[in-house]
């Protein structure tokens, strides 16, 4: 359903707005801890660990996926705000026209270069084969990982956030079962887990396209819309590209990051792969908020209402803040319980490793939380610039730091590298959210860009 989120209560407007995008994003990272749970606990620790060693690499091709559905969002949000219809197809046609070329390119650029991607994160010898096959059936899928989440985006930019929930539920369920026939019943082990998902994901993007055809066809306009447009397209990649860089960067600091852990064997990479899969649950529920925000506060910058804006981050506060206390609870009290989910045993330094991860982190919750609900707007206001500095503050910190702390406290340190970057990149993300609604209020407007 088409939802204008430029009329109503503000905060229950988000609120109705974001739930079913949270929930797809859970149903999401349900089935990514499925892999590993089912990897771990029917073919053993080291294809456990094979799965995570490859995983700040599959990261990379995601912040492409998610950088783009960013940057179509905010850019499709604006227009469907200030009812510019022929234009929002067109930015729909050139989005996927685009997309599709980029994907497969990247797809192609990805095969070939599996081994030696595999080989910069130090993978350890007894896990290298199984990594690489894993991360190559991955990287075949990456069209279908990619048109799906673009697709995802265009339909929160409709104000429809259920329909892909639906979608992701289906790929979901499917892809669990996949797993378990694949895995616990004809025994292909990492392959089993990487098929499951490559063929759950293909169908999930299938169907979302067809059914954005018929959410598309919706939208009534006067004229014919075009099929490329390069005007439109250099607008979404003033969002999209930072996004994508912000992304990219990311992944390439947990390249390095991963890298420092896999020096520590196959034990610690097992129980960080475990830990990592638990706090990636939360982080993407709340930068998933995040992304709902940055719809929202596009759409009413696009109707010129600027005064939404703030309500919308005052409630995103607050959600984003109810949504980490259970994630804090359960994580920091019960974090070998949580561990036991991936492994068999209820000691060893895989299970230690996770625990003492999930100890450290977890609090942090809180801090983070207020980060991605400013970056959020930042993003729907298009201040890329602003985003990128406290961005990329966060992650060099903490790259940085896990080399400087490991050295000190071994693996522990690395772990401890994560709340500095947060506090700091919190504290610049607020302050610069301060500069933008303070000169959004001021012009009135949502004709806005504020620059740096």
């Amino acid at each position: 359903m088409i939802q204008d989120l430029t009329v109503g209560d503000s905060g229950k407007v988000l609120l109705r707005y974001t739930i079913p995008m949270f929930i797809s994003v859970a149903f999401q990272q349900i089935y990514n801890i499925a892999d590993s749970m089912i990897a771990g606990k029917f073919a053993g620790k080291d294809a456990l660990a094979a799965v995570g060693a490859s995983y700040p690499i599959t990261m990379i091709f995601m912040a492409v996926a998610v950088g783009c559905n960013i940057g179509c969002s905010v850019v499709i949000s604006q227009l469907f705000g200030a009812k510019a219809y022929e234009k929002l197809k067109t930015a729909v046609y050139t989005t996927l026209f685009t997309g599709f070329l980029l994907s497969v390119f990247l797809m192609a650029v990805g095969l070939a270069a599996t081994p030696a991607m595999m080989r910069l994160i130090r993978t350890p010898d007894n896990i290298f084969a199984d990594g690489a096959l894993y991360l190559r059936i991955y990287i075949g899928g990456f069209v279908f990982l990619f048109l799906y989440n673009v697709t995802t985006g265009m339909f929160n930019s409709l104000g429809d956030s259920r329909t892909p929930l639906y979608f992701l539920i289906g790929s979901s369920v499917g892809n669990i079962l996949l797993d378990l026939l694949f895995v616990a019943v004809f025994h292909w082990g990492v392959a089993g887990v990487a098929w499951a998902t490559f063929l759950a994901q293909g169908a999930a993007c299938v169907l979302a396209l067809f059914a954005f055809r018929r959410r598309l066809a919706e939208v009534k306009t006067e004229g014919k819309a075009q099929f490329f447009s390069m005007e439109v397209l250099k607008k979404i990649a003033l969002v999209a590209v930072p996004s994508i860089l912000q992304q990219s960067f990311i992944s390439i600091g947990n390249i390095f990051i991963q890298g420092l852990v896999n020096s520590y064997g196959s034990d610690v990479i097992a129980g960080y792969s475990a830990a990592i899969k638990l706090n990636t649950f939360i982080i993407t529920g709340l930068t998933t908020l995040g992304n709902g925000i940055s719809g929202f506060t596009a759409q009413n910058l696009g109707a010129g209402k600027p005064a939404r804006v703030r309500e919308c981050y005052r409630a995103g506060v607050k959600m984003a803040i109810c949504v980490s206390i259970p994630f804090f609870a359960v994580f920091f009290f019960f974090g070998k319980e949580m561990m036991l989910l991936f492994m068999e045993g209820t000691s060893g330094l895989a299970m230690e490793t996770g625990i003492l991860f999930l100890r450290i982190v977890s609090p942090f919750y809180f801090v983070i939380s207020v980060k991605l609900t400013a970056d959020g707007v930042l993003r729907g206001a298009e201040s890329m610039r602003y985003f990128m500095i406290a961005t990329f503050t966060d992650l060099i910190l903490r790259v940085i730091l896990a080399f400087i702390f490991s050295a000190w406290l071994k693996a522990a340190g690395i772990w401890m590298s994560w709340p500095a970057g947060w506090c700091v990149g919190t504290l610049l993300s607020v302050a610069f959210y301060r500069i933008v609604i303070k000169e959004l209020m001021k012009a009135g407007t949502g004709e806005k860009k504020t620059e740096v």
